[in-house]
This record gives structure tokens, sequence and C-alpha cells, in this order.
């Protein structure tokens, strides 16, 4: 379970990352300094009747602070703040630090993120990016080994700029994960303590 959450949050802060410069390349009138939003996740498998749904909310503030919180079905908190990445798993009801391995595996994948926060967002060496119609993006993995974990990724963007509507990972043939996100507040100001508090 540890390491489905694990991948989970990777995957969270890839797309993220990867909507936030999207939405930044092909807009220069708009800016986003801030957002914030619920989601809804949905991971399906083939050996599961009903997909397993979490939601929670996450909050982002440019130029790279980010909270990605799972209120349910296993409260947990992933913080980034100046460079910094701590993730929180609830145990015994109360939140404590994660301090395993897979953070070294996340420092990897945040180190990706600037690139894309500058606006290289179809020159990054993970995905090919097509635009399929005005509002669908369709990411494919380059590399062989991640293309394992991740085959396709289709964002779809909100008619408000700097928002998303949904985003789908294609994991393989039998298996995807959906996020349908709600609520979205953009360029609100945002107190530190969110991305250093639990």
């Amino acid at each position: 379970m540890k390491s489905f959450l694990f991948l989970t949050v990777c995957l969270q802060i890839i797309v993220l990352s990867l909507v936030l410069s999207c939405q930044a390349a092909g807009q220069t009138q708009f800016q986003l300094r801030s957002v914030q939003a619920d989601f809804i996740q949905e991971k399906h498998l083939k050996i599961l009747a009903r997909p397993i749904v979490s939601t929670g909310t996450f909050t982002f503030q440019a130029p790279q602070s980010l909270r990605w919180e799972y209120k349910t079905s296993i409260h947990s908190v992933l913080l980034m703040h100046n460079g910094r990445v701590k993730k929180f798993i609830e145990k015994d009801g109360r939140l404590v630090e994660d301090r395993g391995m897979s953070m070294d595996s996340m420092q990897v994948v945040l180190g990706q993120i600037g690139s894309w926060l500058d606006g290289r967002f179809s020159d990054n060496d993970m995905f090919s990016v097509l635009r399929a119609d005005e509002r669908t993006v369709l990411l494919t993995a380059k590399d062989h080994a991640l293309a394992a974990l991740i085959s396709k990724i289709e964002l779809k963007l909100a008619e408000q700029k700097g928002l998303l509507d949904r985003v789908t990972i294609y994991e393989g043939p039998d298996s995807y994960t959906s996020m349908t996100f709600t609520n979205a507040v953009l360029n609100r100001e945002i107190p530190v303590s969110v991305f250093t508090e639990q």
C-alpha cells in the first residue's frame, strides 16, 4: 500500500507540474500565481469490481510550493516548499512523517518540475505532447521504463484559463487513474504555513 501511495503522489506531482506549465506556455497574458481545488480520484484496475475512490485537496503557489492532501481513503499530506519535500501519513489518528526510501525517488521526480514550471513543457525528456483539440492535451511517455508505469496522460483543460477539469493517467491496458477537479480558486494569497505545517 505504501508503494501505491508513493506512486500515486508522484503521478499527481508530475501531472500538476505539466498542467501548470502547459497552461503557462500557451497563455502569455495569463499569470498563474496560485491555484487551489478539491479533487476526486478513482483508481480503476481490472481485478477490482469497483474503483478505489479517494478525495482530497491541492494547493499550489508559484514558483514551487505545493500541498497535496488526501482526506480519504487514507489521510496523507505531501508538502513541498523551498526545495524541501515532506510526506505525512496518518497512523493511529495522527499524521506522522514518512521518512522512507521513497523520498529519494520523489526528489528525482521533483527535480524535473523546475523546467516544466519555467514553461519548457514540450521539450521535456519524459513526455511527447499532442494537442488533440482546444481543451485536450495528450502526453505520451518517451522512455520505455516510464511507459511501463504511465503509458499516456490525458488532460482536459477547463474553459477558464489556468484551471483543469480532469486528468486521466493510463498505467496499462487495464489500469487507469482519473482525477476530477472542482471548486477551483485562482490567484488567491496563500499563507506559507499551508506548505510547511501538516
